[in-house]
């Protein structure tokens, strides 16, 4: 069975200071879980996104429009095209600088945050 999502954001709720559209796991998918998960987002001109930090790898697919990443302390530039990896437990904050609003698709692994040892935080 072939399942098709199209990247809307009409379809995206507000989280992280974006809208951003869950597109895995999917509706309707095998009772297991993929192993990563994956997003659409949508930032418009002119805003950042909320400082995000996880224990999850992470790569950004730039769709459309251009801006900044901010990866703790160090920047670099994005556009359409490009892919920029985010490795685990880094703060980063995106920033949208061009004349159009900044899409992009984040994967992000593994799907859920790892459990965090009692023993280790104490």
């Amino acid at each position: 069975m072939i399942t098709k999502i199209r990247v809307d954001k009409s379809s995206a709720a507000e989280e992280f200071g974006m809208h951003c559209q869950r597109i895995i796991p999917w509706a309707g998918a095998a009772a297991e879980e993929p192993p990563l998960g994956a997003m659409a987002c949508f930032l418009p001109t002119g805003s950042s996104s909320a400082p995000d930090c996880h224990d999850q790898d992470e790569v950004m697919i730039v769709t459309s429009g251009a801006g900044r990443v901010t990866l703790d302390g160090e920047e670099t530039s994005c556009s359409a095209g490009d892919v920029v990896v985010l490795p685990r437990n880094q703060e980063h904050v995106v920033h949208s600088t061009g004349d159009e609003e900044l899409q992009w698709v984040s994967f992000y692994w593994p799907l859920h945050e790892p459990a965090k040892d009692p023993e280790v935080s104490a």
